[in-house]
């Protein structure tokens, strides 16, 4: 049915009532687990002294964000203000003997790269990246795709699977902290970028682009690290755009965004002194002695911290990406909003790149059976391959490819009769409160296919078991009574923002009164 469906304005009063309910009930279950149990002997490692005059401590078990925002953020911070630095200097001295800095910006920038991966990883991890851009761009210039996706998927597996990255990880000399993350995220998307770049090269129709714009795409320094990938057609197409100019504003969005991540980095820092939302999941002997409704709180709260440690590392990095006037892949939607298995993702530039390269290609317009399976059993397979194969990666993707394959097979049997007919029979708002149901039990499918890859399978085994058996009928259907109500608040965001787009005007739906706009 029509996504300009609109409910009744106290029903909607209703559902935002019973969600903030819901959620501060769970958060503070989670934060009496968290206060009760700060001195378990579990908890030694990953909970550290914070807030000395608030006597609170601090949850340090994600490695990631702690690098980012605490240990390495000075040197992060470094390199890329360095990048902005370098590049307008350049810009600045270019035109006064007679160079185009325009026009010679993406050399400019790759030219730094190059140079900051050298002082960070040595001369032999930049001879290794080297010899897989020699590698694939060989490949490239002969022009079939099927030997393109070959060798750059033999070349990611060279990095994947043992023995062979271990035997590439020793070319590289010395030891520090990130060593081992900027290694294999160095590796890993360059060899992605390099794929997408002969790919590309297999579409261009006349001649073949040059080693040099090769170059230029894979060594800058915002993606190269930790991404986002951006696929070489939009990076090269405006990368070589001379005509630079900003938009009503612009600068005014760019400091917007920069204020608001660092009031999400400090919003959760404030949560990490009381909710110890990753440190819990460790301990399964502390676990099992929770109640379900913070079981159920921890499962979300995790992915929506997953959520907003990429939003916010993503944002920083396309910060100065826009400051270097190009389009970066955005961050990833909120898990909040999804409800589908087709938009779930936790990297735009990675899902951006499958899509385009392998999903859309292979499954066409998603309406046939057996093409959408091909097209995620493809899709997923080399997803396995990017993360790296081991048991929990192989369980993550067979989940959620079944997921993405079964939301089309459901679809496609609702779509005949008479469930079609029933549907076409009744109101719009009941067909959406309907579909709100199911949407709301693939949410919770989407949460427990993804948790197991952020904690662990045991515990995405234990928060199945105790809301779909052991707490049925209570805590399931209570569960799934909010998460319904979330889901109706998120379509009804989309309905307006459908209609913000069409510009169409929207009159209130007043009362017990159901209308379709």
């Amino acid at each position: 049915m029509g996504i300009k469906t609109a409910l009744p304005r106290y029903e909607l009063y209703l559902y935002t009532a019973v969600l903030a309910m819901a959620l501060i009930w769970a958060g503070s279950w989670i934060f009496e687990a968290s206060s009760d149990n700060v001195n378990r002997r579990a908890f030694k490692e990953s909970v550290k002294p914070g807030w000395y005059y608030f006597g609170r401590k601090m949850d340090v078990a994600d490695f990631e964000w702690i690098m980012w925002f605490s240990t390495f953020r000075n040197h992060i911070l470094f390199a890329l203000t360095g990048h902005v630095i370098f590049a307008k200097i350049f810009t600045l001295i270019t035109p006064k003997i007679g160079i185009d800095g325009c026009k010679h910006r993406s050399l400019i920038f790759g030219v730094y790269g190059g140079l900051a991966v050298l002082v960070t990883m040595g001369w032999t991890f930049i001879a290794l990246v080297l010899s897989h851009c020699i590698i694939l761009y060989s490949v490239a210039l002969v022009k079939k795709k099927w030997m393109c996706f070959a060798a750059g998927l033999a070349t990611l597996a060279s990095i994947k699977l043992e023995p062979y990255n271990s035997w590439q990880e020793t070319l590289v000399t010395g030891s520090f902290d990130l060593q081992d993350i900027l290694f294999y995220g160095g590796c890993g998307f360059s060899i992605m970028r390099c794929i997408s770049f002969a790919l590309e090269n297999c579409e261009k129709k006349d001649g073949n682009y040059t080693f040099t714009d090769l170059l230029k795409y894979n060594f800058y320094l915002p993606f190269f690290f930790f991404g986002p990938i951006m696929t070489f057609d939009r990076f090269h197409a405006q990368a070589t755009n001379t005509q630079l100019t900003r938009k009503e504003r612009e600068m005014w969005n760019i400091t917007a965004k920069a204020l608001l991540h660092l009031g999400v980095i400090m919003v959760v820092d404030v949560f990490f002194h009381y909710l110890y939302i990753l440190t819990i999941p460790s301990d399964m002997k502390l676990v099992t002695k929770l109640s379900d409704w913070c079981l159920a709180g921890l499962a979300y709260s995790n992915l929506v911290y997953d959520w907003v440690k990429s939003a916010v590392m993503f944002g920083v990095i396309n910060t100065v990406a826009t400051l270097d006037h190009l389009d970066p892949p955005q961050p990833p939607k909120c898990i909040t909003m999804l409800y589908v298995f087709a938009e779930t993702h936790f990297d735009r530039g990675i899902n951006d790149w499958l899509c385009k390269y392998v999903y859309d290609y292979i499954g066409g317009n998603h309406d046939k059976i057996f093409k959408e399976l091909l097209a995620t059993v493809s899709t997923f397979c080399i997803t396995t391959l990017w993360l790296g194969p081991c048991e929990v990666v192989y369980i993550w993707s067979f989940f959620n490819c079944f997921g993405l394959n079964f939301e089309l097979w459901v679809a496609k049997f609702f779509s005949l009769p008479p469930f079609s007919t029933i549907e076409g029979a009744m109101g719009e708002a009941m067909s959406r409160r309907i579909r709100g149901v199911f949407n709301a039990a693939n949410f919770w499918a989407i949460v427990l296919y993804n948790v197991l890859s952020l904690n662990s399978l045991e515990f995405a085994k234990l928060v199945g078991r105790r809301l779909i058996f052991r707490g049925f009928p209570l805590s399931t259907l209570s569960v799934l009574l909010v998460t319904y109500c979330g889901v109706q608040l998120v379509k009804e965001r989309e309905r307006q923002q459908a209609l913000l787009q069409d510009q169409e005007p929207v009159k209130p739906v007043d009362g017990g009164k159901e209308k379709a706009e």
